[in-house]
């Protein structure tokens, strides 16, 4: 089993930032892809962005390219999310994952096996 706890989300102001942390515990030897999804209420969970165990290979969503870069520490057992010139449509519940499959980064929740218990990130206008 891996535990995975998230910090950091907060209030910001449109055009501010915020990072979320992810540390996982555990099994995390058997963990390569983690990432970053958020559900707004009444929106299904979205896939934002996810970073292999060996950190080079990243893909993050459209809708925050270039705005949310993410980056792993595996010393640490940890990722993070840099959330920068946020919009208030950034407004959601943050949830950090892990997946058992290896060599890819998982862009469904399907596809992912454990979670955090999610953070909320609100951002006013």
């Amino acid at each position: 089993q891996v535990q995975l706890v998230e910090s950091g989300g907060g209030l910001a102001q449109a055009g501010g930032s915020l990072t979320l942390s992810c540390t996982a515990s555990g099994r995390t030897f058997t963990i390569d892809a983690m990432g970053w999804f958020r559900q707004a209420p009444g929106k299904e969970r979205e896939f934002v962005s996810g970073i292999s165990r060996s950190g080079p290979t990243q893909y993050n969503a459209d809708s925050v390219a270039g705005r949310f870069p993410i980056s792993r520490d595996n010393i640490k057992n940890t990722i993070y999310l840099q959330m920068t010139s946020l919009k208030p449509e950034d407004t959601a519940v943050y949830y950090c994952a892990s997946s058992l499959r290896q060599f890819t980064i998982p862009t469904t929740p399907e596809a992912y096996d454990y979670w955090g218990q999610g953070t909320q990130v609100t951002v006013s206008s």
